[in-house]
């Protein structure tokens, strides 16, 4: 057991000591990779645990300037970032197939460490996204997807500027800097308010433009299984790896929000869908015109009494509980007036032409259908 421990101990001051770049020795965070590892652990906890907590009995906080300008300054920043890299190599001289690191002090090279750590730093100025969505309340949005990604990616992101702070992976850095400033200018125009809306109509398609980073970025790290190139091929693994997680992780999110989604905004504006709520709201269906009240429909309490009446839609309006007592009332388009408790599947209406008198049209489903699904790609961001 000593000899293991021992063993270990020595390939990790081998690792830290003898194969690092010791141009970045002594820059921010850069001797240690546990500065950085627990930053990453202290953001999950504020984001997933601390945050919510806090913001259990607090109203959200109004921060449309604040998010304007954190957006702005993203963009501006994304955009040097991407320029930076490219200009110190990408858009000048680096091979697209087969780029070696250049651990020298030549110009260019440094310039490229240099990139390469503010795009490092950049990975912690992105946890303000999902600080924001937090402090909103939008804690929908805080998903696994989110977190997973914002919380990987600066210890990701370390190791390759600790130990390749140029070279082949840093076609990672480029491609997704430019994705960002596409991203971000998105956020900025969002978050200025319902007269922008209009200029954003592409916003279903930044979870493409992501999935088709990922397969550049994973493509171009695993060419280098078919190439003689002296570039190290762990980090081909690391990066191509983590690429072709997210691309089946942002894949799931655009499946279950655009695809299966729209099925389901069709489905309303078809008038055919079957809802379920729980808690005493509703169960019931909508079919050609037809509403039928199955287990009541009830802004109160099912199987439980009321004093007054609760409203819900039987092709018109019914006031009153299902399997339980009513204090109040029940008037619907059930050939008449029903009044008391409604029993299971009791309630029809009058068939008009396949339209259900008083009831929303198919637009309104159409529209309720949209606000029921979250589909943001603000939680997958990168």
């Amino acid at each position: 057991m000593g000899s293991l421990i021992e063993t270990m101990v020595d390939g990790y001051n081998d690792l830290f000591t003898n194969r690092r770049d010791p141009r970045v020795d002594g820059w921010l965070f850069m001797d240690s990779p546990w500065p950085t590892f627990f930053i990453c652990i202290s953001y999950v906890l504020i984001v997933k645990v601390i945050g919510p907590q806090y913001m259990k009995t607090r109203p959200p906080f109004q921060l449309r300037n604040i998010l304007v300008a954190y957006n702005a300054f993203q963009v501006v920043f994304s955009t040097w970032i991407f320029y930076e890299i490219g200009m110190s190599g990408w858009f000048t001289h680096y091979s697209f197939r087969c780029q070696p690191v250049d651990y020298s002090d030549n110009p260019s090279a440094v310039r490229m460490t240099h990139a390469s750590w503010w795009y490092y730093f950049s990975k912690f100025t992105e946890f303000f996204d999902t600080f924001f969505f937090v402090l909103h309340k939008k804690f929908e949005h805080v998903s696994t997807l989110h977190v997973i990604h914002h919380g990987c990616m600066p210890m990701s992101v370390w190791f390759g500027v600790k130990f390749t702070p140029g070279g082949h992976s840093t076609f990672f850095g480029l491609i997704n800097s430019f994705v960002h400033i596409v991203m971000y200018t998105y956020y900025m125009l969002a978050a200025m308010g319902p007269n922008y809306r209009r200029y954003i109509w592409w916003k279903k398609y930044l979870t493409n433009f992501q999935m088709v980073q990922f397969i550049m970025i994973f493509s171009h790290a695993f060419q280098l299984g078919f190439t003689e190139c002296k570039y190290p091929r762990a980090f081909m693994w690391w990066i191509g790896g983590h690429a072709v997680l997210f691309f089946f992780l942002f894949s799931d999110f655009y499946i279950n929000a655009y695809i299966k989604g729209a099925a389901k905004v069709k489905a309303y504006a078809n008038g055919t869908v079957t809802f379920s709520m729980s808690n005493g709201h509703a169960n019931g269906k909508v079919s050609n015109g037809i509403t039928k009240l199955v287990n009541g429909h009830a802004n109160g309490y099912a199987n439980g009494k009321a004093n007054g009446h609760a409203n819900g839609y039987a092709n018109g309006h019914a006031n009153g509980h299902a399997n339980g007592h009513a204090n109040g009332h029940a008037n619907g388009y059930a050939n008449g007036h029903a009044n008391g408790s409604i029993p299971s599947n009791s309630v029809h209406s009058e068939e008009n032409n396949g339209r259900v008198p008083n009831a929303p049209d198919s637009t309104s489903f159409s529209t309720r259908a949209r606000q029921l699904m979250c589909m943001n790609v603000d939680s997958v961001m990168d």
